[in-house]
């Protein structure tokens, strides 16, 4: 039997056995000393819990100060159309009152009619004992405005009521909600302010109704529905609802939210994040939520990101979500790592199947959002601890370490943290006091607060910019205070509890030039004396980057600086960009993302001595940050699903032997390289692949292919020098063993050369006449004296020839001219259509000097048109430059789609913040006749430029005719992609 408390303050009892098919919805009983909800109805009415007088108990809850019979005590109800209700209640008169009739009323206004008022129960009541009023109801219209109160015969009446009791013969959390307006009326939904609602049939989804939405006064203004009832405690629903912009309305984004409130505390949740819709269209609204706290008022609402434009609403539905029981007979992941295992959770992640989940995996919890300064300290000195309490409360009863997370961060701080009454902090020295006063007391006060039950603290979150000179994020906290924040923080948290461990953390942490920062900062900060214990790496990853070595270089740098570390927020995306979506993540990316997670758990157990704890950010699927970040789209980065089920990610942690089997894919360029072990310029067009380390054993693999031939590059790294380490090469059946042996080729097809820490092998394999069409490759690596052997599998295909042009030394005046300058450059030209098959060409040229990019692109195009408001619809030269040549599926940070249009307007394109490079270009642009002529410069400020770098590079002529873009065409890349994926890029060798 199923009993849940329907989001009412109220203590909940069980069915009784004589009762065994109701579903008891709420109880109020009043023994915790409030109302519990009940308020007055009527002028001067005094509603209160009391302990004068009891049913059962101790409490009751007594109504005075009535004047008129309708005046009592009332509260909105959990009551849904359609459920017939039981409701029992207990009510005695106070000492001296006169008997009365006392009785249970209830009003509703059904939709597009008037305020009704119905009778649920009554019974005469006297001061000398208690009487039980008691009967049913149900309604069948959609109806407003519920509200079920007590009122009495007697108008002046003083009396009490007791243990009432609401119960039913089917769940209405169970049952679901749909509103589709062909009844003609709102069914349900009211005006939040202002705003007004009319069924009607100018636009619909379904069927021919919609619900217009108009006359709104905010942007949280619009149409609101009940839920309270609807949905229990510790339940999980999916939420959808259909909007489309209304009359005279170009553009909007709109999302669905839900408020409740606790007494008179609101809150508000996102289910959907606002969603562009585009004119003319419908757009679906869904998401889930699992409600977590008892609440007396609960609705779900449509708001719109900016402004009170109209809109319609139609076909919204509430479903409730059947819990899978989670899968007990499987490995606890805690117990299959040498370290804590951890999980970041909110109050939802505790209860029901999300809590059994939790239980049985994890030892280990990180708050996600409620220890931030926002959560915490809204408004200077006033703290709220509720959800802290709760969550450390739980950590504690169930044995589970806790990271605090986090006491000083340059996003989720007040305002007024930063502050003097309406007047901005500056570096005076007064102001840098009262915000290192007011962080000493932020840190005092939580450190304190949760002593001894806090084992480990994330003192200072992200606090590293590696594209600043000093390598330090410029944060209100940096620039008021320089690095005098962080050393108050982390000399605060000490002094307060100088058992806690205190981190600083930080993400990118696996990229050089993040490292490189971050390590300088910890060594000089410990070096001064400052107590950091640990540095934490966030590790929010993808199914492709960075490489697991990245990971690997990344912890062992900062071991010999002998300070903990911790992976706090683990995670891996299904993309490797920043703007793909699946409507359903397919079966063969779930398996490589187990791959990912068996990689990155093999560096962490190698590293077992230096990381403490690792903790994912997040329980299961069905609730992560990635959902709506950077983009709203599916996403499935966890180790468990959206209904909690163990995933190949799961596998891949706990026994890889049962992750499906993964065929990679690796494309082969046509080239013919020499077999001579040597490396030579064909080889550095593009990055190895990496083949998973092993102990101490790893390697990076290419393949280039010619009509009968498949070259392949093994580079290997294996310290121990031992003459029978082995490479074997399986192509279409065929197998091939190279022993490591220094010196020669092994004649014409295989050749062997020591390297520094490993050695390399170059060989070719005859394919036959054709091509490599999709060719069976495997490539194992066998370290002879350790034992071990690492591999990969995989499909090679042959692709056209990486393209390769050269940039002189040389530098030119960026005006719009070709001055003498550009002479030396080879051209290169854009006949690689991507859409259309004619249109307008380019021709560039490259240059560099110091550390800037010149590119000049000659355009040929007769007709010339801005009229599109996309800049990729208008006529348009783009440049895409990755100064590392990494050639990923996603962008790197310092990767750059550069655009600038015929009449020299500037944008960019590329990673995950574009204002990081925007300010790297500068450009003109000046009209010839039968087109016009581009020149632009780009700083790379992230890398050296010098004789003989390699850079990814690109090049991509937009054509434009009226306000929509008719063809384009590149120099290399034929998929189409190159705004998002880099790995198609021609290559750009710098030369003096």
């Amino acid at each position: 039997m199923l009993c849940v408390l329907m989001g009412l303050p109220a203590v909940l009892a069980s069915a009784t056995p004589a009762d065994a098919a109701a579903v008891q919805i709420a109880t109020y009983d009043f023994e915790d000393g409030t109302a519990q909800g009940w308020g007055p109805r009527g002028d001067g009415v005094e509603v209160g819990a009391t302990s004068d007088a009891a049913h059962s108990g101790s409490s009751s809850l007594l109504t005075s100060g009535r004047t008129a019979t309708w005046h009592g005590a009332s509260i909105s109800p959990p009551f849904q159309k359609g459920v017939t209700y039981q409701v029992t209640a207990y009510a005695r008169m106070v000492s001296g009152e006169p008997s009365s009739t006392i009785a249970l009323t209830m009003q509703r206004t059904p939709d597009g009619g008037d305020t009704t008022y119905e009778r649920v129960a009554a019974a005469t009541v006297t001061d000398g004992g208690w009487a039980e009023l008691s009967g049913t109801y149900s309604f069948g219209a959609d109806s407003t405005g519920l509200q079920l109160y007590a009122e009495s015969s007697e108008a002046t009446a003083t009396y009490y009521i007791d243990d009432i009791v609401i119960t039913s013969d089917t769940d209405p959390a169970r049952s679901g909600l749909s509103t589709d307006f062909e009844t003609g009326t709102a069914q349900g939904w009211s005006p939040r302010a202002s705003a007004s609602l009319t069924a009607t049939t100018d636009a619909a989804h379904g069927g021919a109704r919609s619900l217009a939405v108009t006359g709104r006064s905010d942007s949280w203004d619009g149409p609101a529905i009940s839920m309270l009832g609807k949905m229990a405690k510790g339940s999980k629903y999916t939420l959808s609802a259909w909007v489309r912009l209304g009359p005279d309305t170009a553009s909007g984004a709109l999302g669905l939210s839900i408020e409740r409130r606790t007494g008179d505390t609101p809150s508000y949740e996102r289910v959907a994040a606002p969603k562009t819709v585009p004119e003319g269209q419908w757009v679906q609204l869904t998401g889930t939520y699992t409600l977590a706290y008892d609440v007396d008022f609960l609705s779900v609402y449509v708001e719109s990101d900016t402004g009170t434009f109209p809109f319609y609403l139609d076909d919204f539905t509430l479903t409730y979500v059947e819990p899978k029981p989670i899968q007990t007979d499987i490995p606890s992941l805690r117990d299959e790592v040498p370290f804590t295992l951890g999980a970041a959770i909110g109050r939802a992640q505790t209860l029901g199947e999300h809590g059994d989940l939790l239980l049985k995996h994890f030892s280990g919890v990180t708050p996600g959002n409620e220890l931030k300064w926002d959560a915490t300290e809204p408004r200077e000195g006033e703290f709220t601890f509720a959800e802290g309490d709760y969550l450390v409360d739980y950590a504690v009863q169930h044995g589970l370490t806790f990271r605090g997370h986090t006491l000083a961060w340059h996003s989720q701080t007040p305002d007024w943290v930063f502050k003097d009454g309406d007047r901005d902090l500056t570096s005076s020295p007064e102001d840098r006091a009262l915000l290192l006063k007011r962080l000493e007391n932020h840190v005092k006060t939580l450190v304190g607060r949760y002593k001894g039950k806090i084992a480990v603290w994330d003192v200072v979150n992200e606090v590293v910019d590696e594209n600043q000179p000093d390598g330090l994020r410029r944060s209100k906290w940096f620039q008021i205070t320089g690095l005098d924040f962080i050393r108050t923080a982390f000399r605060v948290a000490h002094e307060t509890d100088p058992a806690a461990k205190l981190f600083v953390n930080d993400y990118n942490t696996e990229f050089p030039r993040k490292r490189e920062a971050l390590y300088a900062l910890v060594k000089k900060l410990k070096a001064e004396g400052v107590p950091i214990d640990g540095v934490g790496h966030q590790l929010h990853l993808n199914i492709e980057q960075p490489p697991a070595a990245e990971v690997e270089a990344t912890i062992e740098k900062f071991a010999t600086l002998h300070v903990d570390q911790q992976i706090t927020e683990l995670d891996v995306s299904v993309y490797p960009d920043f703007v793909s979506t699946y409507d359903e993540v397919p079966a063969e990316v779930l398996a490589e993302q187990g791959y990912r997670y068996k990689e990155l758990f093999d560096v962490f157990r190698r590293h077992r001595a230096q990381i403490s704890s690792v903790t994912v950010w997040g329980l299961a699927d069905d609730a992560t940050w990635l959902s709506t970040f950077p983009i709203t789209r599916l996403n499935a980065p966890l180790l468990f699903d959206d209904e909690l089920q163990a995933k190949p990610a799961y596998w891949g942690v706990v026994d890889p032997a049962k992750l499906p089997p993964l065929v990679r894919r690796l494309e082969a360029p046509a080239a013919t390289p020499k077999v001579d072990g040597k490396r030579d310029l064909e080889w550095d067009l593009l990055p190895a692949t990496p083949i998973a380390r092993v102990g101490d054993v790893s390697a990076g693999l290419q393949a280039r292919s010619s009509a009968g031939w498949l070259y392949v590059l093994a580079e290997v790294r294996d310290p121990d020098d031992d003459r029978s380490d082995t490479v074997t090469f399986t192509v279409g059946g065929k197998t091939y063993t190279v022993r490591r042996e220094d010196g020669h080729p092994h004649g014409p097809d295989t050749a062997v050369q020591k390297t520094t820490g490993g050695y390399r092998v170059e060989a070719r394999f005859p394919t036959g006449p054709a091509a490599v069409p999709g060719t069976d490759v495997a490539v194992a690596v066998a370290d002879a004296s350790g034992g071990t052997r690492t591999s990969w599998t995989g499909k090679v295909t042959s692709t056209p020839a990486v393209k390769l042009t050269t940039a002189p030394n040389r530098r030119p005046v960026v005006d719009g001219a070709v001055d003498p300058a550009w002479a030396p450059a080879p051209e290169i030209r854009t006949a690689t259509w991507i859409q259309g098959t004619s249109g307008a060409t380019a021709r560039a040229r490259a240059l560099w000097s110091g550390d800037t990019l010149y590119l000049l692109a000659q355009v040929a195009d007769p007709t010339l048109s801005e009229q599109s408001a996309n800049p990729w619809e208008q006529d348009s030269v783009e440049f895409f430059v990755d100064p590392g040549n990494g050639k990923t599926r996603g962008y790197g940070d310092d990767d750059g789609q550069y655009r600038i249009s015929f009449s020299g307007k500037t944008s960019v394109g590329g990673p995950l913040d574009p204002a990081s490079i925007g300010d790297n270009l500068t450009a003109a642009a000046k009209a010839v006749p039968g087109g016009y002529v581009i020149e632009a410069a780009v700083k790379l400020p992230t890398i050296t430029l010098r004789d003989g770098a390699l850079l990814g590079f690109d090049v991509q002529v937009n054509d434009a005719t009226g306000a929509a873009r008719t063809s384009a065409a590149t120099w290399s890349d034929a998929t189409g992609q190159g705004y998002r994926d880099t790995s198609h890029w021609g290559v750009l060798q710098l030369r003096h």
